[in-house]
């Protein structure tokens, strides 16, 4: 049972809690007919409204709802604060860009306006929509700052910290976009590539000044060691003298840096502390709440300009769902340290995206209903369980029984994909599809042998033959990828359709996949399929990533107008069986 969260501003409160129906059938009898602000989550009741009467004003109604909601047991206490001023929360234009860019390529308009931002913040995020070219940005960024050392302050040399799978897209793209020959960090340059920038070439100039990385390999290259005793923190770990030698870091992905626990998201905190430049590329930086952003903005060095971070957590990350004031943060994050653009105000001329989610009877009834007997049996012993830490012991547990259903929906969906396989490939058209089961992707792979894959199973080299066989080769139809390996990063514009036979528990994730194909490049209306097995947990964890949905557009100011064919779906899977 959460808090009620009531906030006074001039001109109205703002009223936030845990979902009930009784809770929103109350709050809907107050007289000035209260209405559902989406973005912040919150209800908002007008301090001064012609229907209030017999004595009783705004502030009476609150007091009431808030003492019958409490009494009742619907919420366990009344948080309250007061706003004394109303803030305009428009987002500020974008800058022009000045100057030269420095590119073998023109680009965008946006895209120079986004290097601009990025040049005079120096440490920030590119927050645009996949798809809309925040690659050739950062370099261009750096480039422009290096060749204009003078006046923006020296970026070279630059560390790129992306996905495995992208570390061969980002060497391309340098050469591409800049004509600059960047070097991938592996074992066979592990205790020497920091010759490649202390050696000189006949000029004077370093012989590479691009180096690049994955995030599994930080600890190789870049950690002496790690003290084990103790908690993870900084001081927990002695990094390699080496890390100084860049000027600037460009993080692809950011958001697999959310955690402020993990060890991946502390060496890349410590390797970017002091440098010049350092910019987070991710179209998703909120995927569940408003603490994901905390790891981001310490790695940016940026959390101070929120008030550090007790005071982030108190403004931000309050409430129900841990996304409070979320216009406020999205205003602040434009103002210092970010910036989004969406492809339908930015490329008028890219086609549109929908979405069509198919409910399909699976082959795997028996065994799924089986699993979801032991999941209800389960639950039942959870939910009665009187001991905090005994509930707490058991949150593991349970998600391994939601997994497994979700591995039988899935192996259970086969044949309904593959018919649906058959028709576009068969009817000439190139699909790309999704899965995350090995076991699935195996089935998948076995009815198509001529598919190409890009999952944990295929090396560098075979990823980008994958990557360039579907973009070039006219027999290559399909593509079949998991969402670890092939959902970021990647341009597979020679599809227009993209089929999900399994998704993930977030919305930033489906979104990053569909934009393999949604992006620059693309001719056609994109469809995006999702199968849904009838009766199933699939409907629930589309729920869970629609709520994620609402959050994450709400920080980063999208607005998603994307047509979704949905189905009623259940707010819990299991509520009338426990």
């Amino acid at each position: 049972m959460k808090p009620i969260y009531v906030t006074k501003t001039p001109s109205m409160y703002r009223i936030q809690f845990e979902y009930h129906p009784k809770l929103v059938e109350v709050i809907k009898r107050i007289p000035s007919r209260p209405r559902y602000d989406g973005t912040d989550r919150a209800w908002l009741v007008p301090i001064n409204d012609f229907r209030y009467s017999g004595g009783k004003n705004a502030d009476w109604y609150v007091r009431a709802f808030s003492q019958w909601a409490v009494q009742m047991r619907f919420c366990s206490t009344v948080k309250r604060r007061d706003v004394s001023e109303e803030i305009n929360y428009d987002i500020p234009p974008m800058k022009p860009f000045t100057g030269e860019h420095y590119m073998l390529l023109q680009p965008y308009e946006y895209q120079l306006e986004g290097v601009q931002y990025a040049i005079e913040h120096k440490r920030c995020f590119f927050g645009d929509q996949p798809g809309l070219g925040k690659t050739l940005q950062a370099i261009c960024a750096v480039v422009k700052a290096h060749r204009e050392a003078d006046i923006h302050g020296d970026s070279f040399p630059v560390l790129v910290i992306c996905p495995a799978a992208l570390k061969v897209n980002w060497q391309r793209e340098f050469k591409k976009f800049a004509g600059i020959n960047a070097i991938i960090l592996d074992d066979k340059n592990r205790q020497s590539w920091h010759s490649f920038y202390e050696c000189k070439k006949t000029d004077g100039s370093p012989l590479c000044e691009v180096f690049i990385t994955n995030y599994e390999s930080l600890n190789k290259y870049f950690v002496r060691a790690v003290n084990r005793e103790s908690k993870l923190t900084m001081k927990s770990i002695a990094f390699d003298q080496r890390i100084s030698l860049f000027n600037s870091v460009i993080i692809d992905e950011s958001h697999k840096c959310k955690s402020t626990k993990t060890q991946q998201s502390k060496y890349v905190e410590g390797i970017c502390k002091g440098k010049r430049y350092v910019f987070a590329l991710t179209g998703t930086p909120v995927v569940n709440n408003n603490t994901d952003l905390i790891q981001q903005l310490k790695i940016l060095g940026r959390l101070e300009d929120f008030g550090g971070y007790s005071r982030y957590v108190e403004k931000y990350c309050d409430g129900p769902k841990q996304a409070s004031n979320v216009k406020e943060l999205n205003w602040r994050l434009w103002n210092t340290c970010f910036f989004r653009r969406e492809k339908s105000k930015v490329l008028a001329q890219l086609p549109d995206k929908t979405r069509q989610y198919l409910t399909v009877d699976i082959t795997t009834t028996k065994e799924y209903k089986a699993a979801e007997g032991d999941m209800v049996k389960y639950l039942k012993k959870y939910k009665s369980a009187s001991d905090e830490q005994v509930q707490k012991s058991m949150n593991g547990a349970v998600m391994v029984q939601m997994q497994l259903l979700k591995q039988i929906s899935a192996r259970g969906k086969i044949k309904a994909v593959c018919e649906f396989v058959h028709d576009v490939i068969d009817g000439g058209e190139k699909l790309i599809l999704f899965g995350y089961l090995k076991e699935v992707i195996a089935e998948l792979k076995k009815e198509f042998p001529k598919a190409v894959t890009v999952t944990g199973s295929d090396n560098i080299s075979q990823k980008q033959y994958a990557v360039d066989s579907f973009q070039n080769n006219p027999d290559c139809k399909l593509i079949i990828l998991n969402f670890k390996s092939g959902g970021t990063g990647l341009t597979l514009t020679a599809a227009s359709r993209v089929a999900f036979i399994e998704f993930p528990w977030t919305f930033s994730d489906c979104e990053q996949a569909e934009d393999r194909a949604h992006r620059n490049g693309q001719k056609n209306n994109v469809n995006c399929y999702y199968f849904l097995g009838k009766d199933t947990i699939d409907k629930y964890m589309y729920d869970v990533i629609q709520t994620k949905k609402n959050i994450a557009n709400g920080v980063t100011g999208t607005d998603d107008q994307v047509e979704e064919n949905m189905i009623n779906l259940a707010m819990d899977l299991f509520k009338d069986k426990l």
